[in-house]
């Protein structure tokens, strides 16, 4: 680790990539002469077959860092181990049901730090009601958390300041210089799982990023201009959290289109990281039926896309839940196939999520409250298998809160037997996984947007009175007393990280935290 300027550094990721990609070929060549040696010694004492039985390809014994499968998409429980990639992207995998990774703090922990240590992560931004100056971090908000050397981590976050920022998991302090963008930097971002030093980022300023972590500075190698390619239906903002596939980027804008992108990602000359994306997809959130009930084409997609076995799973601000089989698209370039739909009646902007045995759990807003959203309710599982009666159970979350809104802007939770969601109307909700049956609430402060994490028994929730709290879940049926609180001030909007023994999470107030 290095210093320059005030900015503490990670000694160059292009280093360590370029040596292993520099030296593959010398190293295959190399462990073929070997086993051609070892293969000669062997005949020569009759024991060829059990030599050739025991010696793996030289090419499979060279193969590079970034061509292993990430281990967060390997994984097929609900509560898996330690991934190798971290929370590499928004609920930290593919099925987006990595809620975090414990230890959590059963005692109240203390703030280590503060980013920024003084001050806060503001700017104006203008929208349909006008200019206004937004600060910290909001919906969804979930930092990466990046494992490096020596046990240290990296977050990263994007912000309200117009940047995204790198720190230091243990200080708080830059590793690397913040990326400006043009606009508010909204949602969540993604770190590449499989070992490549890329970033996948979004903002309020129409662009969505590739961006390189080798260089000095981060650096811009490719984006997505959300007007490109055809019409912005609804918004052309980039809130969701990009998601990595067999080297393919899927990803939904609030222009109301879905896209499959080929990375082609590769080292060049120094052994510096590129790509060279080409979209091969880009597919309406909408049909004509959801048109003919929704003409006022609100079709936005603001979730992060879900993925298991081949099929990606979003839903839109219409309420309208799809899944689509991309493995024609991603292995021969063809265009993806719908296989699943199901309208919700309301607006859904949380993120689907999908269990170890392929059940879809989805939540939607209340804000027309219509004949459709009253049949359906606003949490609901649903057996994508059975696409014509897919409804396992659903739950109504008809309390009315702020704005007069009802329903749930946070993505569930699912661990074990139980499924958590918070309401914007401050409740926190446990439902039996198996049943639907409500276990028990408990009312928060103000609209609670975060989405709930679980890890170690342990459920870590924000509210908007800005206190983060801890609740013991660990019996799942009983209503859970409350471990901690600590006041960070701001509501918090975001959906905090929990990492072994450490929570990162942003607020509306103007900062990111770290608690421990």
């Amino acid at each position: 680790m290095g210093r320059g300027r005030g900015v503490r550094t990670y000694r160059s990721e292009a280093r360590r990539y370029r040596t292993v990609f520099l030296t593959a070929t010398g190293a295959a060549a190399a462990l073929l002469a070997l086993n051609v040696a070892l293969l000669g010694a062997v005949l020569d004492s009759g024991a060829a077959a059990t030599a050739l039985a025991a010696a793996p390809p030289a090419a499979a014994r060279a193969a590079p860092v970034a061509s292993r499968p990430a281990a967060a998409e390997r994984r097929t429980t609900s509560l898996p181990a330690v991934p190798e990639a971290g929370l590499w992207t928004f609920r930290g995998n593919g099925r987006r049901a990595l809620s975090g990774v414990g230890p959590v703090p059963r005692s109240k922990p203390r703030i280590v730090w503060r980013y920024p240590s003084s001050g806060g992560l503001c700017s104006p931004s203008a929208d349909e009601n006008g200019t206004t100056v937004w600060c910290g971090v909001g919906w969804t908000g979930q930092p990466n958390v990046i494992p490096r050397r020596n046990g240290r981590v990296e977050v990263r976050i994007g912000a309200f300041d117009r940047a995204y920022h790198f720190l230091d998991g243990a200080t708080g302090r830059r590793v690397r210089p913040s990326l400006p963008t043009g606009d508010l930097a909204k949602g969540s971002a993604t770190s590449d799982p499989d070992g490549f030093p890329l970033f996948y980022a979004g903002s309020r300023d129409n662009k969505l990023r590739v961006v390189a972590l080798d260089r000095p500075r981060p650096t811009v190698l490719w984006s997505l201009d959300s007007h490109e390619g055809g019409p912005v239906v609804w918004n052309d903002d980039w809130d969701g959290a990009p998601l990595v596939v067999d080297g393919h980027l899927l990803v939904g804008g609030e222009n109301s289109w879905f896209y499959v992108v080929r990375l082609n990602r590769s080292y060049g000359p120094g052994g510096k990281v590129r790509v060279r994306p080409r979209v091969l997809a880009r597919v309406p959130s909408w049909d004509a039926r959801l048109l003919a009930v929704r003409p006022d084409r609100a079709f936005s997609i603001e979730s992060s896309v879900s993925y298991h076995d081949g099929i990606a799973y979003f839903a839109n601000s219409a309420g309208l839940v799809q899944g689509w089989d991309v493995r024609p698209t991603i292995r021969h370039g063809k265009p993806p196939r719908r296989v699943f739909r199901f309208w919700m009646g309301d607006d859904t902007d949380a993120t689907v999520v999908v269990d170890e045995k392929g059940f879809l759990y989805a939540a939607s807003e209340l804000e027309r409250f219509t004949e459709r959203s009253r049949q359906v309710g606003q949490l609901v599982k649903l057996d994508p298998r059975r696409p014509r009666s897919p409804v396992v159970w659903s739950v109504p979350l008809r309390r009315v809160g702020w704005m007069g809104k009802a329903g749930a802007w946070s993505t569930p939770a699912v661990d074990r037997r139980t499924v958590y969601v918070t309401t914007n109307a401050g409740e926190l909700v446990a439902v039996d996984r198996r049943t639907g049956r409500v276990r028990w609430r408990i009312g928060l402060s103000g609209h609670v947007w975060g989405s709930p994490v679980v890890a170690d028994g342990v459920l870590v929730q924000g509210d908007c009175s800005g206190a983060l709290r801890a609740f013991d879940v660990r019996a799942e049926r009983r209503r859970p007393r409350e471990l901690w609180s600590v006041q960070l001030g701001g509501c918090i909007e975001a959906t905090p990280a929990v990492w072994q023994g450490r929570i990162y999470v942003g607020t509306r107030g103007g900062a990111l935290y770290a608690l421990g």
